[in-house]
């Protein structure tokens, strides 16, 4: 079948879903009113709340929930077939997706900015809170710490010479894209430089350092060979330093420098596409490859980011909506931003079900193959279809490997800010004043995340100790996927407290619950087959937070609404 129609149905599906839906959800579901302020504006401080141009919440969004997920996630999936992959993208991130970031941006934008685990407190109780906030904390520096060791591996020499995983060549561009935001932030916020007279110079040196990177891959500094263990320390420091600074400086610049990045990818696989009459070559249906797991549910797990991800209640209510200017942007921020990212999703499916042409086979013998070679083989598929529009393949594959790191720093930076925020409201509610510090918490949210970067587990069969980087990626998507599941739980409470309809929330909530607690409970019966005595302890831990969230939620639900304490 052809590649191009398929991605005209997608693209007509989404902006249908935006036309219609979306909409709607805004009107009549969370009525989003323009009359009564933001937090951006009520608390404004000049370091987390600052109101911000559309376009640029719009960047810093959808760069931080646009990381690694939406391109492994599809290139793994592909092996049970692109039909039930391309129908979970589309029809998930409409139903799922959209709906669960616009009701955590417009849960937390109702409630000064706070938290959806946070809101946890009013409509569920105290002990909710506690519960999501150590949930929340601990699946996000289980996440962060499999980004590090992703990025970490993709910035490392190839010890083979050979072309893998391994993109030296990223690291110039990536390293120049934060000293090029660090210059827009100052210029924009502290010289009042307008934004369009900066964002053509940015981006265009952008560019120059893409093409640079090719010819000059930094695999060394000043005689140190860059190791991805070294990687995984820098990245590291990166993100404590990141983190300490205000959004304006570096944040909110880099990601919206960042989405323009991306959206230029994306525009070179649109047109990429158009002309060069790729056919999908990947089966429509593999219900049972080599050595998979069975599709359902671990089809809604594989595929995170693309179609629902709990990150992005994270994000949306944790840095999004302290610069969120006025309400009505929610919509195009929250709902437009995960239909675009499922749009991204449909790309990287594309890229590796046709652009991988007669290779696919080659490429996707059995599970474990395809788990350990998805960057791989979304950097070289879409890498072909960037080439059908006259770039050559090199650089095409160095450019996508740019973007996806770019936006994989991204995500770490916004993932651990947001760990940050979490451990104060965890100080805050059992009254631990160090806890509330933020550079204190800071350092503890790092080292968290350094803690799961750097676990390595005794091979069973040599009993060398190793990275626990793919194992960890299995279980970031059961619990990321949760996550989403749970905070729909408590978007549905709040709307319920406002006498607002709840089954637009409830359906989607179902799904992931169901879902996601039967593939953790497959996950918790391999660790314990495999004797992974730690992956199954913290695997058991969340099973058991979520079961008593659960738990407190029903007890909550049986209360008359007008019990519940929530602005109206």
């Amino acid at each position: 079948m052809s590649g191009l129609l398929i991605l005209i149905g997608v693209l007509a599906a989404l902006v249908l879903a935006y036309r219609w839906y979306g909409r709607w959800l805004a009107q009549r579901v969370f009525v989003l009113n323009d009359s009564e302020a933001t937090p951006a504006h009520t608390l404004r401080d000049g370091r987390d709340f600052v109101p911000a141009p559309p376009l640029v919440v719009f960047g810093h969004h959808f760069a931080s929930i646009a990381g690694l997920g939406p391109l492994l996630g599809p290139a793994i999936a592909v092996i049970w077939g692109w039909v039930p992959a391309l129908l979970w993208i589309v029809l998930g991130c409409i139903f799922v997706g959209a709906v669960h970031d616009l009701g955590c941006l417009y849960s937390s934008m109702r409630n000064r900015g706070r938290s959806v685990a946070d809101l946890a407190y009013d409509v569920v109780g105290a002990r909710a809170r506690t519960l999501f906030l150590l949930f929340s904390v601990s699946a996000l520096a289980l996440a962060m710490g499999v980004f590090v060791i992703n990025i970490a591996a993709l910035f490392a020499p190839s010890k083979s010479g050979a072309a893998g995983n391994q993109v030296p060549e990223a690291v110039l561009p990536s390293a120049m894209l934060v000293v090029l935001a660090l210059v827009v932030g100052v210029l924009f916020y502290r010289y009042r430089v307008s934004l369009a007279k900066l964002t053509v110079p940015a981006l265009l040196l952008s560019l120059v350092f893409v093409w640079l990177g090719v010819h000059y891959p930094v695999v060394s500094v000043f005689g140190v060979t860059l190791t991805a263990n070294l990687w995984t320390y820098l990245l590291l420091g990166y993100a404590l330093v990141a983190t300490l600074l205000p959004v304006w400086l570096l944040l909110q610049p880099r990601d919206y420098l960042n989405s323009f990045q991306l959206f230029l990818g994306m525009g070179l696989l649109l047109l990429g596409a158009l002309v060069g009459g790729f056919t999908m070559t990947a089966p429509a249906f593999n219900p049972a490859p080599q050595g998979a797991p069975p599709m359902v549910p671990l089809l809604f797990i594989t595929i995170a980011c693309g179609a629902v991800s709990g990150f992005h209640s994270l994000v949306a209510s944790g840095t999004t909506v302290r610069q969120l200017d006025r309400q009505s942007h929610a919509l195009p921020i929250g709902y437009g931003g995960m239909l675009t990212e499922g749009l991204l999703a449909t790309l990287a499916l594309l890229a590796v079900a046709a652009g991988l042409g007669a290779q696919w086979q080659q490429r996707y013998p059995d599970w474990l193959t395809a788990s350990t070679s998805a960057l791989a083989n979304f950097v070289h598929g879409a890498g072909t279809l960037v080439s059908a529009v006259g770039i050559p393949v090199a650089i095409a594959k160095v450019f996508v490997a740019t973007v996806a790191v770019g936006f994989a720093l991204t995500t770490l930076d916004t993932g651990a800010r947001l760990i940050r925020y979490n451990l104060q409201e965890l100080g805050r509610a059992w009254r631990i004043a160090p806890l509330e510090n933020a550079p204190i918490a800071t350092l503890l949210a790092v080292g968290l995340i350094g803690f799961f970067a750097l676990l390595k587990a005794p091979d069973p069969l040599t009993g060398e100790l190793k990275s626990v980087g793919a194992l960890l990626w299995q279980l970031f998507g059961a619990s990321n996927q949760l996550l989403a599941g749970l905070s729909l739980l408590v978007v549905s409470l709040y709307l319920r407290a406002l006498g607002r309809p709840t089954i637009y929330t409830l359906l989607p909530m179902s799904l992931m619950l169901v879902a996601t607690l039967t593939a953790l409970a497959i996950g918790i019966r391999n660790f314990a087959l495999q004797g992974n005595w730690l992956l199954l302890g913290f695997s058991a831990l969340i099973f058991a937070l979520a079961l008593w969230l659960i738990g407190e939620a029903i007890h909550s639900w049986r209360r008359t609404r007008h019990e519940l304490a929530v602005p109206r």
